[in-house]
């Protein structure tokens, strides 16, 4: 399991008829704040800030066709021949990392076929690198290179 040491970041919160919203710089637009788009938001700002991607090489909640279900990803990570890279799941705090999370990225992995698999709860991530069909644990997230 991965700590995430998250970066300083003042993300842009506003309040409008009793919700909460959150700014998301990759999407240009504000999102409900809910636990789970916390953990994105501030993953997203992990990846940018200390892992150095490029935003504009970052994909977040696009709908993908698994079998005959359309489901949305929380992060997808593109590298310089914008093919998909790495897949995120992102899960609210508190939340077990168990083999229904793999699962669901594992899913969204059989059409993107990335090289990273990374679920995350805020405080831990769990980062699987895929390589000819074997799936190996890492010990840290991979940089942009």
């Amino acid at each position: 399991m991965i700590k995430i040491d998250y970066p300083p970041y003042q993300p842009r919160i506003k309040k409008e008829d009793d919700k909460e919203f959150i700014f998301d710089e990759v999407r240009k637009k504000w999102m409900v704040l809910t636990p789970e788009e916390w953990v994105r938001q501030n993953f997203l700002q992990y990846l940018i800030q200390v892992k150095k991607y490029p935003a504009s090489l970052i994909a977040v909640e696009k709908e993908i066709a698994v079998a005959d279900t359309r489901n949305r990803f929380d992060i997808v990570v593109y590298n310089k021949d914008h093919q998909p890279y790495m897949i995120v799941e992102c899960k609210e705090m508190g939340v077990v990392l168990d083999k229904k999370t793999l699962d669901q990225v594992l899913r969204y992995n059989m059409n993107l076929k990335v090289s990273y698999l990374i679920i995350t709860n805020g405080s831990y991530c769990f980062a699987f690198s895929t390589t000819g069909g074997v799936m190996n644990l890492e010990e840290e997230i991979p940089a942009f290179e």
